[in-house]
């Protein structure tokens, strides 16, 4: 079969509904600015976008032969976090912003990928955790705010990696 190269990237809603294949994918593989993949239809699909795209579940990519490639959120390990006391909440989300954690916040809960330490420090605060397999939508930051429609006309190529390491001493 012939690979399916990314030519553009447009929001779902820029098309009329109709696709020709999908991908279901993790955050961690909807955050890659390039990345190779193989649809469900069995495609190989590669795209190269612009650093700081997430792909959302809902968006779709235009390929070369001007396929439409659906994106969806695939289900993936997640702690979810959970309290009825939101200053409780508001400390654990705190304390998971401190380790530059991704997360979803929802009402009366936080969701992010499974770690059995940060599930200890949250069991430590008297914050519930229960282990769930959901598909994973964390918080995209204040820089990223700007809505999509505009994000490419008004980009000035400013990005921040939350890969680094913090020592404190």
């Amino acid at each position: 079969m012939d690979e399916l190269m990314l030519e553009a990237y447009h929001h779902a809603t820029a098309f009329d509904g109709a696709w020709q294949d999908e991908v279901h994918l993790v955050f961690s593989e909807r955050e890659k600015s390039r990345y190779r993949t193989t649809t469900e239809r069995g495609q190989e699909l590669g795209w190269f976008l612009p650093r700081g795209i997430v792909l959302s579940d809902g968006d779709a990519l235009l390929c070369d032969n001007k396929e439409i490639v659906l994106i969806r959120a695939a289900n993936e390990s997640l702690t979810e976090a959970y309290s009825d006391d939101p200053h409780l909440l508001l400390r654990a989300a705190y304390h998971l912003g401190n380790r530059h954690v991704n997360l979803q916040i929802l009402a009366g809960a936080l969701r992010f990928p499974r770690d059995h330490v940060l599930e200890d420090m949250l069991k430590g605060l008297g914050i519930g955790v229960r282990a769930i397999d959901d598909a994973f939508t964390p918080e995209s930051g204040a820089y990223a705010s700007v809505p999509r429609e505009h994000a490419d006309a008004h980009s000035h190529g400013h990005t921040h990696s939350h890969s680094h390491s913090h020592t404190h001493s």
